[in-house]
């Protein structure tokens, strides 16, 4: 089932996820809503959180991608990927930037520095446990999501200046004001379909 995303400025986003102590029907069915719903969104990456759960849990597909991985001669792991209370382990000191976005934070693009490389734990969708080195759009996107259990933004990460330039842009994504292509969720607004215009 498609389920709104949450937009900056509600409370479920800074919050840190619990971990999920055994699999269940209930998780599974809530995969498979994160999974429809980042499909609708057109992302490639979503977590919990963003649909206001508070589970340690994300997914990812890069699929989007796979012409990508190919021309870098990468192998691209089998889409879409299930995070399950997720941890990284260790960081490349290397880092790159790259211009994230984030469906929480609709329109809103800017440049955040990552590591290149993270070697993470954590339980695949059928509850067993992995442990994996990935690099990368896939490192970063994995990050990207990884933040979002950790209470983490992606604004977060560019500087002071960057985000007193978007307070105007942000203030209106916290009240609703977006022309996102995809349903969102506000308290003060309640439920938005794509279709729909708010006014100022």
């Amino acid at each position: 089932m498609i389920k709104p995303i949450y937009l900056l400025g509600e409370d479920v986003l800074r919050k840190q996820t619990e971990d999920i102590e055994q699999d269940s029907t209930e998780l599974q069915t809530l995969i498979d809503d994160m999974l429809e719903t980042m499909a609708d969104a057109k992302g490639i990456g979503l977590a919990a959180p963003q649909i206001g759960h508070l589970e340690r849990l994300f997914v990812v597909d890069v699929s989007a991608m796979e012409e990508d991985f190919k021309e870098a001669g990468i192998d691209m792991p089998e889409q879409p990927m299930v995070f399950i209370n997720a941890e990284i382990e260790e960081e490349s000191e290397a880092e790159d930037d790259f211009e994230e976005g984030c469906l929480s934070i609709p329109d809103i693009n800017e440049t955040v520095i990552r590591p290149e490389g993270i070697t993470m734990s954590y339980l695949d969708r059928a509850f067993q446990p992995q442990r994996a080195y990935f690099d990368g759009i896939l490192a970063r996107v994995i990050q990207h999501e990884y933040d979002h259990v950790e209470g983490i933004l992606f604004i977060d990460h560019i500087s002071a200046f960057r985000r007193r330039l978007l307070k105007r842009r942000l203030t209106e994504i916290r009240n609703g004001i977006t022309e996102a292509t995809y349903t969102t969720y506000t308290k003060k607004t309640g439920v938005i379909l794509p279709e729909e215009d708010i006014e100022e």
